[in-house]
């Protein structure tokens, strides 16, 4: 007996050993696919070229499905493991390009750039080689200097306060300079500038804060203003970064926002006022939740756990967003003799017809959240 203990545990280590040099094998290769995208990477900074291309990945992603189906392999499960490769690849990208300017020699203007945003653009600029200057509330005395010669002007205050800033610096500003803002509101701002300032204008949304690391595949909502191929640079550079970005005139932009940003906003801050309003113990209620419940509720409390007045800003920020909120407060208040009836036949027909509506994305939703779902079970 224990002869074939023995003998298994030394085909087991034979085993083990084998799998070792495999995975030193896969290592090897890894690095040596790193290697020839820093060689793709020489280039497109030579050229200007964007980080992230995303045909060719989903050309590759299917192509590698393919090639495990015809491995015996799981193709979801290769799938994940080149998304993880590829998404390093593009961070090490953009890490890289981060030092490229589109424009060598420009100087930049972040007015608001003592704020978190602002202080987060005064980095990105200056580590691309950029001549960056910094303005703040205090500097007013020294603005004709700040202003003298630059190539871009950023508007990076709050939403409140931006078209005053626009009207009260718009006179120091050299005719061909880019003037852009970066508020999450277009409409208002765009034509403060157009009306302003007489050279080249830009009105610019990232969807991202101060934290973010890194601008691989981050959104940034460009809404044309005037004289576009003097402000493509601009749009360049954010691409360079490995931004995503998408094109949108200023009432397009308003309009989706109020349902992406501000209704959204609402909604989770209800949830949240009504469970501190219910003293809901939340550590308790983890230990009983699926992963789709600490899912929500992880978003719930990410929001409360940041700055409320940029909340506050973000959800009354126009008249629109406020009436928005008011139809969705009476909306949710509709389902109120619903529920004194108890009718789970209403109930049911509602849902059915809400379910027509979302159509073939309510497929595209249980994917994706399925893979959230994953994720979370291999995190808790």
């Amino acid at each position: 007996m224990s002869d074939i203990s023995e003998q298994w545990q030394a085909d087991l280590s034979d085993l083990r050993r084998e799998i070792d040099a495999i995975d030193q094998q896969v290592v090897d290769l890894l690095s040596k696919r790193q290697k020839q995208v820093e060689h793709v990477v020489a280039l497109k900074k030579a050229h200007n070229l964007q980080v992230y291309h995303p045909a060719r990945e989903e050309d590759l992603i299917s192509a590698r499905r393919q090639q495990a189906k015809e491995a015996g392999l799981c193709p979801d499960y290769i799938e994940e493991l080149y998304r993880i490769i590829m998404r390093r690849s593009r961070v090490e990208q953009t890490d890289q390009m981060a030092v490229k300017a589109v424009k060598p020699g420009a100087t930049v203007l972040i007015v608001g750039g003592t704020g978190e945003m602002g202080r987060y653009f005064v980095n990105w600029f200056a580590g691309a080689g950029y001549l960056v200057r910094s303005m703040g509330s205090g500097d007013w005395d020294n603005v004709a200097a700040l202003c003298e010669g630059i190539d871009l002007c950023i508007i990076s205050v709050t939403i409140d306060r931006t078209p005053e800033i626009i009207e009260r610096i718009s006179p120091y500003l050299p005719p061909g300079a880019v003037l852009t803002d970066v508020t999450s509101v277009k409409k208002a701002p765009l034509e403060a500038m157009l009306k302003a300032h007489s050279g080249p204008v830009l009105g610019l949304h990232p969807l991202f804060g101060p934290t973010t690391s890194t601008l691989d595949k981050q959104i940034v909502v460009a809404t044309p203003g005037r004289d576009d191929d003097a402000c493509q640079w601009v749009i360049d550079q954010f691409s360079l970064w490995g931004s995503v970005i998408v094109m949108s005139d200023a009432g397009e932009h308003d309009e989706i926002m109020e349902f992406v940003q501000s209704l959204r906003h609402f909604a989770t801050f209800a949830f949240g006022q009504f469970l501190a309003a219910k003293k809901v113990p939340l550590a308790r209620t983890l230990e009983f939740s699926s992963p789709i419940y600490r899912l929500e509720l992880g978003m719930v409390g990410r929001l409360f756990a940041q700055d409320s007045a940029l909340y506050a800003e973000i959800i009354f920020a126009t008249p629109e967003r406020r009436a928005l909120l008011k139809e969705y407060i009476g909306s949710v208040s509709k389902n109120l003799e619903m529920l004194e009836r108890g009718d789970k036949a209403e109930f049911e027909q509602e849902f059915e017809k809400i379910a027509l509506w979302f159509g073939p994305f309510g497929e595209q939703a249980m994917r994706e959240s399925s893979f959230l779902i994953d994720k979370l079970i291999e995190r808790f």
